[in-house]
């Protein structure tokens, strides 16, 4: 492999100054509770009103969107439900019978309240809204809390109404991570959170790590990143143009193209100046491409395959021959789009599948959010008198072998109640000695 350009960024290093922030702004509202987040509030979205959208407010936010953003906002959240609902039937309950007087089984319950994060800092992001709040939705989450960042007397309309329209039970008129806090510990609402999901500012993204484990979370997320595939067939300036538009999601956000094509690799570090050049956001698109952008030329698809899975990248466009060779062997991405008609932009706004996806090559071993990221998969079983006489010996050896005494007793007690006419060879309690 040869690197045609590669990324001029310092290696990527937990930014002490947002955690030791974050970290004292939670610890704060531990202390302080809706105090504190008042007073944050006030400090970073000069909001000093009411934080929960009221019902008479909401419908006054939803009458301000015209009736074709509606129907692009609807377009989008079915195609999201559908997706979520084919998700939600792929997985199913059961109850087996793993040997005589033995059942073991699956129950699938989820979450009570799910929090939901959806930026609305430089962009006012709608279709998160969509993402998060209707697969929490079909997931059959009891209460739903969104949140987003007010810009002068509200929040966005467009978020407002994508938020009802997904089915959202509350909406609170915060952002950043006093919110994040906010919907963990109930503040406001009296409903915590149980898992807190959607994207955010690296603020955000810290406040989420560092809640988790007091809350579940959908994925520990970086800037947003995004890879071509290409192969010879493939249009260069395709290729930038949707390289460009993924960069304009911040000056942070790496682009890579991984080709097997000399000549498409040149060209495309030929125009990708004159394409970001014609963008509205220039210089971030810029930065992100002179900083994090990368182009690697590959030896073969295989080699290709190797390259991408050790990047694990959020998104992985395939703009090459043979797209379902391709699909049958890529195994690390947050999303897949083969071909030139699927964009990244698809993805991230109404085809279906979730955008909220890992990044920083956490796709070797999670994939983003989705249904089953709301639900609890639980375990039972149920053993009777019979069969104690395998499981309960077989349980109480290996617990001995393991040194741990208070164990085998447990089994031990029931094979002694079970099977009285039977010698053991093992402690017995005496329970006359405990009445």
């Amino acid at each position: 492999m040869e690197y045609l350009k590669k990324s001029t960024a310092p290696v990527a290093e937990n930014d002490e100054r947002i955690h030791q922030t974050v970290k004292a702004m939670l610890a704060k509202i531990e202390s302080e509770g809706e105090a504190a987040v008042r007073e944050y509030a006030a400090q970073f979205d000069q909001w000093e009103g009411d934080f929960i959208l009221s019902d008479e407010k909401r419908a006054q936010l939803i009458e301000q969107v015209p009736e074709q953003t509606r129907n692009d906002i609807q377009f989008a959240f079915q195609q999201v439900k559908t997706f979520a609902e084919a998700q939600l039937a792929s997985l199913s309950e059961f109850e087996i019978d793993s040997a005589p007087g033995v059942k073991l089984g699956q129950k699938i319950i989820p979450a009570n309240c799910a929090g939901c994060y959806v930026p609305g800092g430089r962009y006012s992001h709608a279709a998160s809204a969509i993402m998060s709040i209707a697969t929490a939705k079909v997931a059959g989450v009891k209460t739903i809390i969104a949140c987003s960042p007010p810009k002068n007397s509200s929040i966005n309309p467009a978020i407002a109404y994508a938020m009802d329209l997904a089915g959202a039970d509350i909406i609170l008129e915060m952002g950043g991570v006093h919110a994040v806090a906010s919907m963990a510990k109930g503040l406001f609402t009296g409903v915590p959170a149980d898992i807190l999901v959607g994207p955010g500012n690296g603020y955000v993204a810290e406040a989420k790590r560092l809640l988790f484990g007091e809350v579940g979370i959908d994925v520990l997320a970086g800037p947003t990143e995004s890879a071509i595939i290409a192969d010879d067939s493939a249009d260069p300036m395709t290729i930038a143009v949707d390289l460009v538009s993924q960069a304009e999601h911040g000056y942070d956000s790496p682009v890579w193209l991984f080709t097997t094509s000399r000549r498409i690799g040149e060209k495309v570090a030929e125009i990708m100046p004159k394409v970001a050049a014609d963008m509205p956001n220039q210089e971030v698109v810029q930065s992100a491409w002179d900083v994090h952008g990368e182009i690697i030329l590959c030896d073969s698809r295989e080699e290709c395959v190797k390259v991408s899975d050790d990047y694990a990248s959020e998104h992985l466009q395939v703009l090459a021959e043979d797209t379902d060779w391709w699909k049958a062997n890529l195994n690390n991405y947050g999303s897949l789009f083969l071909g030139e008609g699927s964009t990244v932009t698809h993805g991230d706004k109404c085809s279906g599948t979730n955008h909220i996806l890992p990044t920083k090559r956490v796709a070797r071993y999670s994939g983003g959010l989705n249904v089953h990221k709301f639900l609890k998969i639980l375990t039972y079983q149920e053993i009777d008198e019979q069969a104690n006489l395998d499981f309960s010996s077989v349980g109480s050896r290996i617990s001995r072998v393991e040194g741990m005494e208070g164990h085998a007793r447990a089994c031990d007690w029931r094979l002694r109640k079970y099977f009285p006419q039977q010698q053991w060879d093992f402690h017995v309690y005496d329970q006359k000695r405990y009445d």
